[in-house]
């Protein structure tokens, strides 16, 4: 299984989200699970990348030429492909993986985490979209999107899409045990 991870390029302001990502990167690789990222060296991306070789895993990195420099791409990795721009780096990490992960980010990170999501619901794949909840990061996000869904514009089938977990070892089962639903239009 290869899973795409879609992080920050900055570590936050608690050290639980670095100890939780190195966690989670180690165990993936002791499951023999690759990784797909963005490619960089910083931040929770550099983290996630260095703690799955640490425990001699694969990563491949996907980073735009815009950002080779800024986010100093990592040059360790098992693969790095260096694509022309955002979306052509979007599309190669969803062609690559079988799941999608959100670790704690920003805007990117949900950016691309809502794509993947909303081609899901399109039926462009049937893979699963997860969020690794760190300290309960994401909760209020949570919340929006369940207000979404009772406002009537999220179907509760299309919510449920979304794996929401906070160990390691719940967040692998339920990436594996995961069902696509019928694709929105089908």
């Amino acid at each position: 299984m290869r899973v795409a991870i879609y992080c920050g390029s900055a570590e936050g302001r608690s050290e639980d989200y670095v100890k939780s990502v190195w966690s989670l990167g180690q165990y993936l690789a002791k499951q023999g699970v690759d990784v797909v990222y963005g490619g960089g060296n910083v931040g929770l991306m550099g983290v996630i990348a260095n703690a799955v070789l640490d425990a001699g895993g694969k990563v491949v990195g996907v980073i735009p030429n815009h950002l080779k420099q800024k986010e100093i791409a990592h040059l360790g990795l098992t693969e790095l492909h260096i694509v022309a721009d955002m979306h052509e780096r979007k599309a190669k990490m969803m062609a690559l993986a079988d799941a999608f992960v959100a670790l704690p980010g920003g805007v990117g990170t949900l950016e691309e985490m809502f794509e993947a999501w909303t081609w899901g619901q399109l039926g462009l794949h049937q893979k699963a979209c997860a969020f690794y909840n760190v300290k309960g990061f994401y909760d209020p996000l949570f919340t929006m999107v369940e207000s979404m869904q009772e406002a009537g514009f999220v179907k509760p089938e299309y919510l449920d899409m979304l794996i929401r977990e906070s160990t390691p070892e719940s967040l692998l089962t339920a990436l594996l045990d995961y069902q696509a639903p019928v694709a929105k239009w089908s």
